[in-house]
This record gives structure tokens, C-alpha cells and sequence, in this order.
């Protein structure tokens, strides 16, 4: 796989794709994600997980900001709550297999008076409306927002200037984020960065995914949990939507390559595919059962995800 297709693969936008192209090229380049502790990691999180190991893979140097201030201004505890969090999070994205990656506390490098001053010179020519809007598209509409709530997205801006990095990636949720601070930066200084989305995916019962609605698969779950919310996952015969076929697109091709549906002789026997267009197609078409999909995937995810409940587990 050539290091553009390794980038691309699974994502829903680049911005720009020449700007893409050239930045693969360099020899030197950089991307980021940062991370809200707040709770588990789950398997929303772990598309751009997987993503910036393919990114590793395509030469790039890849920073991880655990966003413990950002945490805090959105309220998710106290600083103490919120850092143990961080502690936590950072070995599930270590037992994911992001390793060799930078991993930055967002309070290590946010308090400094050069990052403030950015912060209040962005807040001068960034309108409430737009920081507003930005926030609701990552999903956090607010009738009463809070002054740190809107300063939460002008931080984000900065942070891509002050770890110095050339991309920044991040679920389409991120999109006005990202658009404001290719709009932005340029005027303290900083290039516009490229910017790559990844899609959303769906919670297990075909909603949006949420901890607090207790609809996802946490990389540290036990095997039978996840077996166990795999066989209660909603699985429609469309293939728009679907959580099961989600996970084998996003987690189990990407890790695992070829996929084998095991199924007894007398309902046609094993199928193996190749590709996950391959699959999605037979299912499609009804010649794989809802249960059959369901338990292959389970299997895989948790041979994928058994590393981590070790790493996480027995450290």
C-alpha cells in the first residue's frame, strides 16, 4: 500500500488533498489527535487511533494530546479526576499499538504566557457565533454555554501551532474546528494545517455512540463482554448504519486483512473474504446470516482488542 493510500484509506474528507500529497512527500511531517480524558477509550475513539498508526506506517511523527485542560473546561471533574484519567487513557492508546508516538499532557504546554497570548489574540477575531457553532458540531449544543466552553475551540487552534505539526486529524465532528484554524493561524504566524476526517461511527444499537448510553465496546473490555455486545448489537439487513459491518470496516480489515465467516457445512460452509467490499456485498444480498456476521466479528475484535485488556489489565 503507497503511504497516500495508507493515509486516505478509511477517512471521509482531506483538506487539501494537494496539500496532502506535497506534505508526503516532505521528509520531515508531522500530524496530531487530541484526546478528552474523560472516560473509557472505545472503539469510537480507535478510528483515529488506527488511523495514525497507518499514519506512523506512511512516515509520519505523530503527537497525541491528552487534552486535560480542555477535560476541565468542559467540566469532566476535577484536575486530579481528569490527569488520572489521562494516565489511564494513555496505556489504552499504548496497548492499541500507538507506540513510539509523542505523547503530550495538553496542561504541560497550555499554561505558558506565549500559548495564552495566542489565545487571546485568535479570541479577538474569532466571532462567538462561529466558536459556538463549531462547539455544537462536535456535539455539544448549549443553550447556556460558559465563557471556557467557547474558549475550549480557540485552544484546539493553538495547540496545532504550539506542538508544531503539519496535519491535524480528527473525526468529521472536527470539521469547523479545523476549517477555523486553517482560517486562523496564518495570523499568528502558523501555516494552514492539513486536515483529515474520519467518519462517526454508530453506538452497538444503530444510535449515536455514547458511553453514558452505555451503546459501545471499551478496548478494555473482557472478551465475553464483548461477545456479549456483539450478539446484542443491532444488525439490520442494510448495511447503512450498521454497527457490526462498521466495526469489520474500521477495526478488523485494517488489523487482520482477510476475514473468514465461519458457518457449518450444511448453511454453505466457511467464507473467507478479502476485502471488506467483498463482505459487505454478500451480506447485502442475504448470503450471510445476521448471527454468523456477528460472531465472526466478535472473535476478531477480540483477538485485536485482547492485548490491550492485557496491557491495561495487568500493569
Amino acid at each position: 500500500m503507497d503511504p497516500y493510500e495508507q493515509v486516505t484509506r478509511n477517512t471521509v474528507e482531506v483538506v487539501t488533498d494537494q496539500e496532502l500529497r506535497a506534505l508526503i512527500d516532505s521528509p520531515v511531517k508531522r500530524v496530531y489527535t487530541g484526546y478528552e480524558p474523560s472516560g473509557e477509550i472505545h472503539l469510537g475513539h480507535m478510528v483515529t487511533v488506527n488511523k495514525l498508526i497507518d499514519m506512523q506506517r506512511a512516515g509520519f511523527e505523530v503527537t497525541v494530546l491528552i487534552a486535560d485542560l480542555h477535560a476541565f473546561l468542559n467540566r469532566k471533574g476535577t484536575m486530579e479526576e481528569i490527569q488520572e484519567t489521562a494516565i489511564y487513557n494513555q496505556r489504552c492508546f499504548e496497548g492499541l499499538g500507538l507506540v513510539g508516538a509523542k505523547y503530550v499532557l495538553g496542561s504541560d504546554v497550555q499554561l505558558t504566557p506565549e500559548y495564552e497570548l495566542s489565545v487571546l489574540r485568535l479570541s479577538q477575531a474569532i466571532t462567538l457565533n462561529r466558536a459556538r457553532r463549531s462547539m455544537d458540531e462536535v456535539g455539544r449544543q448549549m443553550e447556556n454555554p460558559t465563557v471556557s466552553q467557547m474558549v475550549y475551540p480557540i485552544m484546539q487552534i493553538v495547540d496545532i501551532a504550539t506542538l508544531e505539526v503539519d496535519a491535524a486529524l480528527g473525526g468529521i465532528d472536527q470539521r469547523k474546528i479545523h476549517m477555523l484554524a486553517r482560517e486562523h493561524l496564518p495570523s499568528i504566524g502558523y501555516r494552514a494545517p492539513v486536515c483529515i476526517h474520519t467518519p462517526i461511527v454508530s453506538g452497538l444499537d444503530g444510535q449515536k455512540m455514547s458511553s453514558s448510553a452505555g451503546n459501545v465496546i471499551s478496548v478494555a473490555d473482557s472478551g465475553e463482554d464483548i461477545r456479549q455486545k456483539v450478539k446484542k448489537a443491532f444488525c439490520p439487513p442494510a448495511v447503512e448504519n450498521n454497527p457490526v459491518l462498521q466495526i469489520l470496516q474500521y477495526h478488523v480489515f485494517p488489523r487482520t486483512g482477510p476475514v473468514t465467516i465461519h458457518r457449518p457445512a450444511k448453511f454453505g460452509g466457511d467464507r473467507e473474504f478479502t476485502t471488506y467490499e467483498d463482505l459487505e456485498r454478500a451480506y447485502a444480498v442475504g448470503e450471510i446470516h445476521p448471527l454468523d456476521l456477528k460472531t465472526a466479528t466478535a472473535e476478531y475484535l477480540i483477538d485485536i482488542l485482547a492485548p490491550v485488556h492485557d496491557y491495561v489489565c495487568n500493569r
